[in-house]
C-alpha cells in the first residue's frame, strides 16, 4: 500500500512539538529530582526516562498512521483487556508503598490503570457515538455507562489509587456531558452523586480520608498528613519569579520534598524556575488543550470529534488536579503531570493518546 504523502503534509506539528517540549521539560525536572551532587552517576531514573521519551516519541508517530476510527471496532475488546489487566494487578501486581498498581514484565513495570483512561475514552465514545435523542440522554440511557465506569473504578480504588479512579469518573462526566445529555437526567445524576460521597467516603483508606481533610488546615499535622501539602508550598514560594536555578533547588536537594518524581514534579519545576517558568509550563499546556479542542470542534464526524474531547480532558483534569494539590489549593489524590512527571506507563500511554489526535486532525481533509 502506498504511502499517503498527505500524513506528512497535513501533520500536527503544534501537538507534536508541545509534547516535546513537555517531555523535555519533564526530563529536566526528574533530572533535578534525583540529582545528588556533581560527583554523583547519572540517576538510572533518568536514563529510563529518555527510554521512555523515545519510545512515546515513536509509539506517538505510528499511531498517527493508524485510523482513528477503526478504534470504534476494537473499543470494547480493549476495555475487556484493560479490566483483566486491572485484575491480575490483585493477584501477580508488584507492590510498592502500599499500593499495588504494577504488573512487572520484567524489562518494564506496566501500570493498567493508565490503559484504563485510554479504554473508559473509547468505550464511552464508542456507547456515545449516535446522535442523542430528542431532548438529550435520559436516564435509563446511563445505566451502560455506569456499569462501564463502575468496574474499572472499583478496581483501581481496590489498588489503592483514588487519583486515577477520580480522573476516570471525571473523564466520563465530560463525555456525558458534551455528548448531549438530558438537563433533568443531569439533575438527577447531580443528586445521585452528593448522596453516594458519604457512602464514598466510608470505603476510603483511613490516610486516604486524612489527606482530604488536611488540606484545608495542613498545619493541624504538619509531619503526617499535611507534610505534603507544607512542603510542595514552601518550594513554590521560594522558588520566586525567576527561580533559583537548574539543580538549585533546596527543597528537591534536602529531600524534604515527598514524591519529588512523580506527584510533586511541579514542586520541584517551580522552584527552581520560579513563576517565569511556571507561566511557560501553564502555556504549553494551554495550547494542547485549546488545539485539542479546536481539533474536536471541527472534526467532521461524531465519534473524532466525541474522541478528541476525552483524551483532551486526561490532559486538563490530570493538569488541574496536579497542580491543584501542588499548590494546597486541592487535597493530594496521588495524580502524576502529564508528559512531566517520572513513569514509562503513564508516559507512553499519554504519547499514544497525543498522537491519536493527531490522527483525527489529519483525518478531517481525507473525508
Amino acid at each position: 500500500m502506498a504511502f499517503d504523502r498527505r500524513l506528512v503534509i497535513r501533520f500536527d506539528w503544534t501537538i507534536f512539538w508541545s509534547v516535546l517540549a513537555l517531555a523535555g521539560v519533564g526530563l529536566l525536572s526528574v533530572v533535578s529530582a534525583s540529582y545528588r551532587g556533581p560527583h554523583k552517576p547519572i540517576d538510572p531514573l533518568v536514563v529510563r526516562q529518555l527510554i521512555w521519551i523515545a519510545a512515546g516519541t515513536v509509539a506517538m508517530v505510528t499511531v498517527v498512521l493508524f485510523d482513528y476510527r477503526a478504534l470504534a471496532t476494537y473499543a470494547y475488546p480493549f476495555y475487556v483487556i484493560s479490566v483483566a489487566l486491572l485484575v491480575a494487578v490483585q493477584v501477580i501486581g508488584h507492590s510498592t508503598g502500599g499500593s499495588r498498581r504494577w504488573i512487572n514484565l520484567g524489562f518494564f513495570h506496566l501500570e493498567p490503570s493508565e490503559l484504563a483512561k485510554l479504554a473508559i475514552v473509547l468505550v464511552m465514545v464508542r456507547y456515545f457515538r449516535e446522535e442523542p435523542p430528542k431532548g438529550g440522554w435520559r436516564l435509563r440511557q446511563m445505566i451502560i455507562p455506569a456499569v462501564l465506569l463502575g468496574i474499572p473504578v472499583a478496581l483501581v480504588l481496590k489498588q489503592p489509587d483514588l487519583g486515577t479512579a477520580l480522573i476516570l469518573v471525571l473523564i466520563t462526566v465530560t463525555l456525558v456531558f458534551v455528548s448531549g445529555l438530558n438537563a433533568r437526567t443531569m439533575a438527577v445524576l447531580g443528586l445521585a452523586a452528593l448522596c453516594v460521597m458519604p457512602l464514598g467516603w466510608h470505603y476510603l483508606k483511613p490516610y486516604q480520608r486524612q489527606r482530604l481533610v488536611s488540606f484545608i488546615n495542613p498545619q493541624a499535622d504538619p509531619l503526617g498528613s499535611g507534610y505534603h501539602i507544607i512542603q510542595s508550598e514552601i518550594a513554590i514560594g521560594s522558588g520566586g519569579p525567576w527561580g533559583k536555578g537548574f539543580l538549585k533547588g533546596t527543597q528537591a536537594r534536602l529531600n524534604f520534598l515527598p514524591e519529588q518524581s512523580t506527584d510533586f514534579i511541579f514542586a520541584v519545576f517551580a522552584e527552581e524556575f520560579g513563576l517565569a517558568g511556571s507561566l511557560v509550563l501553564l502555556i504549553l499546556y494551554a495550547i494542547l488543550i485549546m488545539r485539542g479542542t479546536w481539533i474536536a470542534r471541527h472534526t467532521r464526524d461524531r465519534f473524532g470529534a466525541l474522541l478528541a474531547i476525552g483524551l483532551v480532558a486526561i490532559v486538563f483534569w490530570q493538569v488541574a488536579i496536579n497542580i491543584g494539590m501542588a499548590t494546597g489549593l486541592l487535597p493530594v489524590v496521588g495524580i502524576t503531570l502529564p508528559l512531566v512527571s517520572y513513569g514509562g506507563s503513564s508516559l507512553i500511554a499519554m504519547m499514544l493518546a497525543m498522537g491519536l489526535l493527531i490522527s483525527i486532525n489529519i483525518r478531517r481533509y481525507f473525508f
